[in-house]
């Protein structure tokens, strides 16, 4: 029966991550998520119901607009089937718990800004703001990975924030390099309630590292320069789900 269950999750994750796929692309603009309904950005025709379908319908397609041809981005698949293997894991982790949806908005929360991050170079007011003001009425019911009382949480959001605004002070005001947007130490609040304290710690430290990572493979290849922008925030959203769902485990093996 829980096999049953983890895979309805999964398929509830696909459904999901089409939507997610919604609010990635009209977020940035200002655009609604609710009108008009889905349509091809190239000729504008409204999608079908079958052409909605997740993951079948852009295999079916070929990854093309039915109408005019245009390649859809491969991001829409990506995200589909990202976001139905997470909840497939979170389920098979949680259960049908409280902790389980709770982990679940906030896992949703870090892929749509690990995606807009890489097309945008934006964290968006307008979604970290009220995911922080969740995250925060959900202190008194959340049971993290590593902590599972109000004021770690409350902690390592506080943590979070101070540490990346520390470096956004030092990098902008005072050697004049913009090397961290604001909307990262608005991240690193979220991801601080997510993960509570000291996980927010481990999460700083391994984002530091991934990226560090990252950054010599883009050098070594050169797919990048030392003046190339590369979006902080998909390493920060790594190591905070990492942390979130399994940090008493790394810890152990630690």
């Amino acid at each position: 029966m829980r096999g049953y269950l983890i895979v309805v999750y999964g398929l509830v994750g696909l459904v999901t991550g089409s939507f997610l796929n919604v609010v990635i692309d009209r977020l940035p603009a200002g655009e609604s998520l609710l009108y008009p309904p889905s349509y091809c950005p190239a000729c504008g025709r409204e999608l079908s119901p079958l052409e909605l379908v997740p993951v079948l319908s852009y295999v079916a397609l070929g990854g093309r607009c039915r109408t005019c041809g245009t390649l859809i981005s491969p991001r829409i698949l990506l995200v589909e089937v990202l976001t139905g293997g997470l909840f497939a894991l979170l389920y098979g982790i949680y259960g049908a718990t409280l902790q389980l949806l709770i982990t679940t908005v906030y896992t949703c929360v870090l892929l749509v800004v690990t995606f807009i991050d890489l097309e945008h170079m934006l964290i968006p007011d307008i979604l970290i703001l009220p995911a922080t003001g969740f995250a925060l009425l959900m202190v008194p019911f959340r049971q993290s990975s590593l902590a599972s009382d109000a004021l770690s949480q409350l902690v390592g959001g506080l943590v979070g924030f101070l540490i990346f605004l520390l470096i956004w002070f030092v990098s902008l005001r005072l050697m004049g390099v913009d090397a961290m947007g604001f909307g990262d130490v608005k991240l690193a609040a979220f991801c601080g309630l997510a993960t509570a304290f000291p996980g927010i710690l481990v999460a700083i430290f391994g984002s530091f590292i991934l990226g560090g990572l990252v950054g010599a493979i883009l050098l070594a290849s050169g797919m990048a320069d030392r003046k190339t922008p590369v979006p902080f925030a998909p390493f920060l959203v790594v190591t905070t789900f990492v942390v979130m769902v399994f940090g008493k485990s790394l810890l152990f093996f630690v």
